[in-house]
């Protein structure tokens, strides 16, 4: 007769291995007495901790865009392309772990508006719209301001216009 190879798993309704050789396993199994939330494992995507923090990043009012300016012009001419379309992480770097994440905000203010305040209200918001949405802890959100948007440079002047 041969040694078994493996680990000898005790019968149904029997109190031990069949021999002494290997080792018993107790393997957990989730099953129905446990929790439905320790019944497997979700992942999140970086892509998906930028998208909710962009998002609500731009819901805070005085906030004019996000991205450094080499990151809105790509954006610009991605945005003109056929099928284009604005990226809602645009300006938005995150490092996710498995139950805590970083973030980076990259944004440009509206001109007249508090920078501390905002700053402030834009870390609340983004905090709090990507706990709830993910369970993640936000242990840190940096906000580097790139640039003020004045009024008058959302109205492009051309030469018909100025010359009449």
């Amino acid at each position: 007769m041969t040694e078994p190879n493996g680990p000898i798993l005790p019968e149904p309704g029997s109190a031990g291995p069949r021999t002494g050789l290997g080792t018993t396993l107790h393997a957990a199994r989730p099953g129905p007495q446990e929790p439905p939330e320790t019944r497997g494992r979700t992942t999140i995507a970086d892509g998906v901790v930028e998208k909710i923090a962009g998002i609500a990043a731009r819901e805070v009012p005085g906030i004019h865009t996000l991205g450094g300016g080499f990151t809105r012009t790509m954006g610009a001419m991605r945005d003109r392309v056929p099928g284009g379309h604005a990226s809602a992480g645009r300006g938005v770097k995150v490092e996710v772990g498995e139950k805590q994440t970083a973030i980076d905000l990259q944004v440009v203010v509206e001109y007249g508006v508090s920078i501390t305040d905002l700053a402030a209200e834009v870390r609340e918001n983004v905090i709090t719209a990507v706990e709830r949405m993910t369970g993640l802890e936000v242990v840190e959100v940096n906000i580097a301001v790139n640039d003020v948007h004045l009024p008058d440079e959302d109205t492009q002047e051309t030469g018909e216009t100025r010359v009449q």
